[in-house]
């Protein structure tokens, strides 16, 4: 019986390899147009593809691609966000100063507000029931009600924020993207409560939060993805990611963490516990894709990108025709 256990553990290990799922571009999908983009959503109501493209947000079906409307008029869109009890999308619009307010369902604009410098990510804030945008120029945070449509608060920061992630019961967390920081603000008061470092981590872009173990993840500029405690700012490790990285999303049935990376991969991470974490490897997407959402519905995470070549004035430039989304799944 000795003699088959090795055989026997073998066979088990292959096997269980064999049948291990692993994440693949599984499908294209191309876009029309060719400005720049930024970041990529999903309408929590209508299940549809948001991205922001150039001077318009593209609008497609997650599960084939097909073409399903665009917002348009959004000079230098960056992000979208959504407000399900309010019936209102937001796009933050960087080159305009402004945030697009839209109907959830039928995409009809409705109203554009005025914001800080450059609004850049966009989020809505469950706790206070305000969307807030992360204004780089501006070095602040324009806090909108969108019951009104109005700014009911400007929170500053001395700093360039790039992106936020709230943890439900009151604090919204800023990545402090020149300070290399991480700001804690009561969303009861809208001020700065708490300021942390993050260490190793360098010039920090995307975010992600755990609710349940309050843990951050902050993908950083030197290829570090830096587990903060979300209760005292502590360090909890810091996990080696791809080059280029500019967005991270959490899935927290699986405890899975994704992080997009310019170069051209994903990289995957389980969360073992709140201390613990593991690689799960590295996903190739192509060259440029840096932003991502996961999607908790098929767990599918979707990235949006182009090619590029060498423009007229020898400085790279977007290949046209190449904009498209790709679907990274098990």
């Amino acid at each position: 019986m000795k003699k088959l256990l090795f055989p026997v553990l073998l066979f088990g290990t292959l096997m269980a390899n064999a049948q291990s799922p692993k994440w693949h571009v599984a499908a294209t999908y191309p876009v029309k147009g060719d400005g720049k983009w930024d970041y990529i959503a999903i309408n929590p109501v209508t299940q549809q593809l948001y991205t922001a493209h150039g001077t318009e947000v593209n609008i497609i079906d997650k599960t084939n691609g097909t073409e399903a409307g665009t917002i348009p008029h959004t000079e230098g869109v960056h992000g979208i966000a959504f407000a399900p009890r309010f019936g209102k999308g937001f796009t933050s619009n960087g080159k305009s100063n402004t945030v697009t307010v839209f109907d959830i369902q039928t995409h009809q604009v409705q109203a554009e507000i005025a914001t800080g410098g450059n609004p850049d990510a966009i989020l809505f804030e469950p706790f206070s029931d305000k969307v807030i945008t992360c204004n780089g120029a501006g070095k602040d945070l324009s806090v909108i009600n969108p019951g009104t449509n109005k700014v009911v608060a400007t929170i500053p920061l001395k700093a360039r924020p790039e992106t936020a992630v709230s943890d439900g019961a009151g604090h919204l967390y800023v990545n402090l993207e020149d300070k290399s920081s991480i700001a804690v603000i009561s969303m009861s008061t809208f001020k700065v409560e708490k300021e942390w470092p993050l260490g190793k981590g360098e010039a920090p872009t995307g975010l992600a939060i755990d609710t349940v173990t309050h843990r951050l993840f902050a993908g950083c500029d030197n290829k570090l993805l830096v587990v903060m405690n979300a209760v005292n700012g502590q360090v909890v490790t810091t996990l080696p990611i791809g080059d280029g990285c500019d967005g991270v999303a959490f899935d927290p049935a699986g405890k899975i963490i994704f992080t997009s990376n310019g170069e051209g991969t994903l990289s995957v991470f389980r969360e073992d516990s709140a201390d613990k974490y593991t690689s799960l490897g590295t996903v190739p997407t192509a060259k440029g894709a840096r932003t991502l959402v996961y999607d908790p519905l098929t767990q599918d995470v979707f990235l949006p990108v182009a090619d590029r070549h060498s423009g007229p004035d020898g400085k790279p430039a977007i290949a046209p025709g190449t904009f498209r989304v790709l679907a990274v799944r098990k």
